[in-house]
């Protein structure tokens, strides 16, 4: 288990977290308790010879994702893909239970299936070698990965390269890092199925000489059409990518107020006075307006390209198309509180016909994770019995 808290990056330990939460701090050790999301994952369940799904009971939930330092791994890391559930809010609260019956999630080496997969932080210079490991599964995938000049057969697209990872089978990517900044990558065998099912992540190249902010967080948005995930699982429903209505919006896999969680969601915890950089990327098919309540960011950085100082201007909205990546800035200079950040089609903030929900998060000040308030958004999203 990992020792931060909050969204994947520079954030809190557990025990800064233990020691700002207070009362609710004595929930820390039954965190898994009520939550299908944070039960321990089983061993992923071989595929049957005839081709078909493992059946859901046997099935691992799958973890937050994790951030993967490749560079202190010697350039190299695996990918597998592994069939799981994913509870996107597993509670009965704020229209909850939201879960997906079946995702095909990534791991990076020996770690947990997550979805969004893991994400994958090198430095600029240090090329990578990504092992696509497709022994253990049915569908043939591949990897491509946006924000890297890399060589032809390389590029992840089976029609235009000639290269499937079959199942059976593996295969080495070789990307260069050789564009700075925030990226996405994802399988682009069916892409519009393997991504609706859970096949992408993130692949952060730190430019040379790069100095990370007081706290550092990585989101990846995505909206749902959950038909497909249950037509996957055997469900009888009909489904088409060209009627495509998604019904579940997601940051890092979760909706609010599972987005709260502070070891399976994301909430952006900060201490006033801080430096907060957010890298977000949209792996979905819809844009995103994404509003930070009482703080005005600048956008820094977008689809790899660095956003010159004199371009930069204070804003509370940044709309973020299907595959886009916008890293922003701001200081943590609010009063200390609990504030929203949140896709502004409200429809998006949803969970099914229940407001609010969906894709909505939450800056939240150390100071006021000692609260009533605090308390009660903690046990809306499972943190304890």
């Amino acid at each position: 288990m990992s020792d931060r808290i909050g969204a994947p990056g520079l954030g809190l330990s557990r025990r800064e977290f233990v020691a700002a939460t207070g009362g609710v701090a004595a929930l820390t050790g039954m965190a898994g308790c009520t939550s299908r999301g944070a039960q321990p994952s089983a061993e992923p369940t071989e595929p049957s010879e005839g081709g078909t799904e493992p059946s859901g009971p046997d099935l691992p939930w799958t973890s937050a994702p994790e951030v993967v330092q490749v560079d202190e791994q010697g350039g190299s890391v695996t990918l597998q893909s592994v069939t799981a559930q994913h509870a996107v809010h597993p509670m009965d609260s704020m229209g909850g239970p939201v879960e997906l019956p079946r995702v095909w999630a990534f791991t990076a080496d020996d770690g947990q299936p997550s979805v969004p997969g893991p994400i994958l932080r090198t430095t600029e210079g240090n090329d990578i070698e990504v092992t696509l490991d497709n022994t253990g599964n049915d569908h043939p995938h591949t990897l491509h990965f946006h924000g890297a000049q890399k060589t032809w057969e390389n590029d992840g697209v089976p029609t235009t390269t000639g290269i499937t990872v079959n199942p059976g089978e593996k295969h080495t990517y070789t990307i260069p890092a050789n564009v700075p900044g925030t990226h996405l990558y994802h399988c682009h065998y069916q892409t519009h199925r393997h991504i609706d099912m859970g096949m992408y992540g993130i692949f952060r190249v730190d430019p040379k000489g790069y100095e990370p902010a007081d706290k550092e967080y990585f989101f990846t948005l995505k909206d749902w059409d959950s038909r497909v995930n249950r037509q996957i699982a055997g469900e009888d429903v009909d489904y088409s990518p060209r009627n495509r209505n998604p019904d579940v919006f997601t940051i890092n896999g979760k909706s609010l107020p599972r987005t709260l969680h502070p070891e399976e969601g994301s909430p952006i915890i900060v201490d006033h006075g801080d430096t907060v950089r957010l890298h977000m990327v949209n792996a979905g098919y819809m844009s995103h307006p994404m509003h930070t309540h009482n703080h005005r960011f600048r956008l820094v950085e977008k689809d790899g390209g660095q956003v010159p100082e004199a371009a930069q201007y204070e804003q509370d909205v940044t709309n973020i198309a299907p595959a886009e990546r916008h890293t922003v800035e701001f200081e943590a200079d609010a009063d200390p509180g609990i504030y929203l950040m949140h896709c502004h089609k409200v429809n998006h903030a949803m969970n099914g016909d229940s407001y609010p929900g969906g894709m909505v998060n939450g800056i939240v000040y150390r100071d006021a994770m000692d609260t009533e308030v605090f308390a009660d958004l903690m046990e809306y999203a499972g943190y304890g019995s």
